[in-house]
């Protein structure tokens, strides 16, 4: 039988055991019990040879409906992007996917200039002063800006728009529940952030106010009005931003953002349905002594080469309790380094592409849409995603979608009561106009069946 990893072998145990000078695995266990050792044989399949479970393993997974095989409208937060082929080449060596924390400089010189070279270009996207080494997701890492900005304002209260990400409102009142801060949300109008009642709930307890850019429904927020009516009342702008749309759109770190937050999925790091991802954090200078997680710095050794170290520790493990002003332990090292390789091989030139072509995608599928006799719900400046209205379920009309092997859009009726059979469409670089095309002839063929049944 063949194996991708040499088996333990009888010789081996027993060279193990000489070894700690014992006889058999039974004294290993010696100290337990025998009235609570188990006797009997495990309720599991008999074990298979490696091709035989090689086999059934790839049947099961063939089940799933990935975006091989699929045409993938749905965005809401995970998108089908390019990733190109030379992310898996660097991320599958083994000096980094076994990398477990550079806290020793002289031995971990390559995966701290990897983190340093995510930082660096994180930095360039958003315009911001420096960015730490990544953090869990784009959710925790806006749930960690408003910590920061709580903690640095000395205030408790957290303005959140409803058009942020649904789970990273929750994920924000999560973390505020256990600091005994108020999130309140800011409504809505035409699918932006309310700018009129925004001025009517700041005050002088206002911490920071929570903008996505572009937003959850695709639509480009306008930073350079909501910055001044932020900063008027002292408080904080915090920005989650898709870093893709920034090879587009204007940087925040240039609308006035403090704090720039996001999810580096976009850039080589597959949807995996749903994660593990890459969240990023960066800020102002005037932060950079409270940012969460980690940093790296650049210096020099004895003999004046470059090196890098890290720096700048504010999280508990680092200083005192009282004084730390995060409590998260790790990065998603691997994946910013996906990030990085994917940002390295696109460049800037590639990243604006991409987006470029994000946007005239977007906007032909909504112009078919439209022709179609669908209703476009909000109007303005969007970024790869729109929003679309339908008499009929948008279960039912992703059932039908599903069929032909394409996965519609996301239900927003499923996070906003107010958006029932409405459908949040995606449009990456990677869909074709053949793929478009198909997509608005099916649904329009459903709902016109559909029609005609109720008829």
């Amino acid at each position: 039988m063949k194996h991708r990893y040499l088996p333990m072998t009888v010789q081996d145990k027993q060279e193990m055991l000489e070894t700690i000078g014992i006889e058999s695995i039974d004294e290993l266990f010696a100290d337990i019990p025998e009235k609570v050792r188990f006797k009997g044989e495990y309720n599991i399949k008999p074990a298979k040879s490696e091709s035989s479970l090689t086999k059934e393993l790839a049947q099961l997974a063939a089940k799933n409906a990935d975006t091989n095989r699929y045409a993938s409208f749905l965005g809401a937060g995970v998108y089908d992007h390019y990733k190109p082929i030379i992310v898996d080449h660097v991320i599958s060596r083994s000096e980094f996917y076994t990398a477990y924390t550079p806290y020793q400089p002289e031995i971990s010189q390559g995966e701290l200039q990897a983190i340093f070279e995510f930082q660096t270009m994180i930095s360039e996207l958003t315009g911001m002063d420096i960015a730490n080494s990544s953090m869990y997701d784009g959710g925790t890492a806006l749930a960690e800006a408003g910590m920061l900005a709580a903690g640095h304002t000395k205030r408790k209260k957290i303005l959140v728009s409803r058009a942020v990400h649904p789970e990273s409102r929750d994920v924000v009142r999560t973390y505020a529940l256990g600091q005994s801060i108020d999130v309140i949300e800011i409504p809505l109008k035409d699918g932006h952030t309310d700018l009129n009642a925004l001025k009517e709930m700041m005050d002088d307890d206002v911490a920071t106010v929570m903008i996505q850019y572009p937003n959850f429904f695709g639509q480009v927020e306008n930073l350079k009005e909501i910055e001044p009516i932020v900063h008027g009342s002292g408080a904080l702008l915090s920005v989650s931003s898709n870093p893709l749309a920034l090879g587009a759109l204007t940087a925040p770190g240039q609308l006035g953002a403090d704090i720039t937050v996001g999810d580096a999925q976009p850039f080589g790091i597959p949807e995996a349905y749903g994660g593990p991802h890459c969240g990023y954090f960066a800020v102002t200078k005037k932060l950079m002594r409270k940012v969460p997680g980690r940093l790296v710095g650049e210096t020099t050794d004895d003999e004046g080469r470059r090196g890098f170290v890290l720096t700048l520790q504010a999280r508990e493990q680092h200083i005192r309790r009282d004084k730390a002003t995060s409590n998260i332990c790790s990065n998603q090292a691997l994946n910013a380094l996906a990030a990085s390789v994917a940002m390295t091989a696109l460049g800037k030139v590639g990243t604006q592409e991409i987006a470029k072509q994000n946007i005239v995608k977007t906007h032909y599928m909504k112009q078919q849409m439209e022709k179609a006799g669908f209703e476009i719900v909000f109007k303005g400046a969007h970024f790869n995603e729109f929003v679309i209205k339908t008499k009929e379920s948008v279960k039912q009309l992703n059932d039908h979608l599903f069929e032909q092997d394409i996965i519609g859009g996301y239900d927003l009726g499923l996070s906003y009561d107010e958006f029932q059979n409405h459908m949040l469409i995606a449009v990456t670089e990677q869909r074709t106009k053949e793929e478009i095309d198909i997509f608005v002839q099916e649904i329009a063929a459903k709902v016109q069946k559909v029609g005609a049944t109720h008829a």
